[in-house]
């Protein structure tokens, strides 16, 4: 046990201690809400400023406010974050910070349309920090068929389970800007959001992944859904996700690739060919005029990349501006090894249809990578496909730009 320092105070220095700045360390016993790094906690809540940082061992609301968040701040087994809408979090760029979710932890982050909440940098230069990072026990099929796997971000979190329907908590209006770190030798990296084996009792609905250096956001198993979903100017791909994800309520996918991408879309289930088929209704991809691949000369420049099995099913999907660049050939569909295209894309488990391709190269054919396919697709284009249509707002507007208008 700590000393509880509290016990010789009167009760109007109390009251006049718990008016302080969240940044002044408490000391008291371990059933005091405070992280492991001496962040402040008032009665089990930030109250309008302060510091995040550490793990965070008790329930926490923070209210609407804004904060920093330093280093990389976990929340720990068994304990619920409350975030009010309206609050925001500048995380510190010159520590490696990022909001980690350890598996069996709850979250509550649900912003509004005019209230979201938001995490950024306050030099606003991709790749500052680590964004947000989930850990569930629902379904994966890692490389080899294994049921659980080390996660590849440099934190070694074991996960994956059996729980289908687990539930992680509520992620709704959230901006996630800047994200995207890269650690050590750039092997270990983070996205801007991440989600290792989330189960399909969590909420993830209106949000933005913003100027990430990273994947936009990439799912590892698990069998969560995203509805009202943005990429905007990430560097690597816009959607990713392997260890057979397979969301099934999945919509309105809106991806913009501006500067620096790589695939709209990276699909694989790390070589497993059982792997169920997740669905999407409604993606819009769109590559802007001058966007190059990440390494120059890259054959990353195409809209919908499968391979190790990938597979999906996704319905009314639009795609502009995916054109020919440094030389190499970018296409609407790929097809990477000839495993995927008997397993997945004539077993079924893959289908694109209806599509529509507006100003893009090589737009009526599906491509194979290096090999002949027995059956190979045609793509038959549907007039009527439109891009998502989703309601904006302040939780979609960056810099005076709302993404939802692009």
């Amino acid at each position: 046990m700590k000393t509880r320092t509290l016990k010789l105070l009167s009760l109007s220095a109390i009251f006049a201690f718990a008016l302080q700045s969240c940044s002044i360390e408490i000391r008291e016993d371990s059933d005091s809400p405070t992280s492991q790094s001496g962040t402040t906690i008032v009665g089990n809540e930030l109250s309008g400023s302060g510091t995040l940082s550490g793990t965070i061992t008790k329930d926490l609301l923070i209210k609407e406010g804004n904060y920093n968040l330093v280093g990389l701040v976990k929340i720990a087994d068994g304990v619920k974050l409350t975030i009010e809408p309206g609050a925001t979090f500048t995380a510190s760029t010159t520590t490696t910070s990022g909001l980690i979710f350890l598996k069996g932890s709850k979250a509550a982050l649900d912003g509004t349309a005019s209230k979201p909440i938001v995490f950024t940098t306050a030099d606003k230069i991709p790749g500052g920090w680590c964004g947000i990072t989930v850990y569930g026990d629902a379904p994966i099929l890692a490389n080899g068929g294994g049921t659980t796997a080390t996660s590849e971000d440099g934190l070694n979190q074991i996960y994956g389970g059996s729980d289908i329907g687990s539930n992680s908590g509520i992620f709704r209006y959230i901006r996630v800007e800047y994200g995207g770190k890269k650690i050590g030798d750039g092997s270990s990296e983070f996205n801007g959001l991440t989600f290792y084996a989330v189960g399909a009792g969590t909420i993830l609905e209106n949000i933005v992944s913003y100027k990430g250096t990273d994947d936009g956001v990439e799912f590892f198993g698990g069998t969560v859904s995203a509805k009202n979903f943005i990429s905007y100017g990430n560097f690597d791909d816009s959607f990713d996700w392997q260890d057979g994800w397979y969301g099934q309520d999945n919509s309105n996918w809106f991806a913009y690739q501006t500067g620096t991408g790589n695939f709209g879309m990276e699909i694989e289930s790390s070589n497993n060919a059982s792997a169920n088929a997740p669905k999407v209704v409604g993606i819009t991809l769109i590559r802007a005029a001058g966007t190059n691949p990440e390494v120059a000369g890259s054959t990353e420049i195409s809209a919908i990349q499968f391979k190790k099995h990938g597979s999906g099913k996704f319905s009314n999907v639009y795609i502009e501006g995916y054109k020919n660049t440094g030389g190499k050939s970018a296409y609407p569909i790929v097809i990477q090894d000839s495993p995927t295209d008997v397993s997945q894309v004539l077993g079924g488990k893959v289908t694109v249809s209806p599509i529509r391709t507006v100003n893009s190269d090589n737009d009526l054919a599906w491509y194979y990578v290096g090999f002949t396919s027995t059956a190979p697709k045609t793509i038959s284009q549907t007039a009527t496909v439109t891009k998502v249509s989703i309601p904006g707002g302040n939780w979609s507007t960056v810099n005076g730009l709302d993404l939802t208008t692009l």
